[in-house]
This record gives C-alpha cells, structure tokens and sequence, in this order.
C-alpha cells in the first residue's frame, strides 16, 4: 500500500511547542510531503532541522497556507484565532 504524504505547516515553529511539534513528526515517522515553517518577521530566516534537512522559517502570512494540508498551530490564541480555519 503506498503511503500518501501530507503537506504540513508549523504556526510558531521556534518557539518551544513548534519544536516538539517538529520533533513528534520525526519520530512517529508521519508521511510529511513538505513542511513549512511559520514564524513571526523576529525569527523568519532561522534555519531548523527535521529529517537531516535545513528548512528555512517563513513569515506567516495571509498566504502561507496555499498547498497545505495540515497547520499545526502554537503560536498563541489570537493568531491562531485569525489564521487557522
């Protein structure tokens, strides 16, 4: 049976909870197609580590969802409240 990869975004991926959120996929080997890490203008150009790869941290913005299936969100009530659907 083939595994189908889900696209997936981290909606504060620096902070402490994004990095467990990274950490959790990893582990649990879930079928991840691309991920997108989010982050407020203060930590966009961070690089972090999954999967032995360097992924650049993103603004969030209006647009930062297109090709995403899955947002996993902790970047606090009132940003998730106007980002997450």
């Amino acid at each position: 049976m083939k595994k189908e990869n889900y696209n997936v975004a981290v909606v504060g991926a620096t902070g402490a909870v994004g990095e467990q959120m990274r950490e959790v996929l990893e582990e649990r080997e879930f079928p991840v197609g691309e991920l997108r890490l989010l982050a407020s203008e203060r930590s966009a150009g961070q690089f972090l580590r999954f999967e032995g790869k360097e992924i650049k941290v993103d603004v969030l913005t209006e647009d930062s969802f297109k090709g995403i299936d899955i947002g996993l969100f902790s970047a606090g009530g009132s940003v998730s409240a106007k980002f997450a659907r």
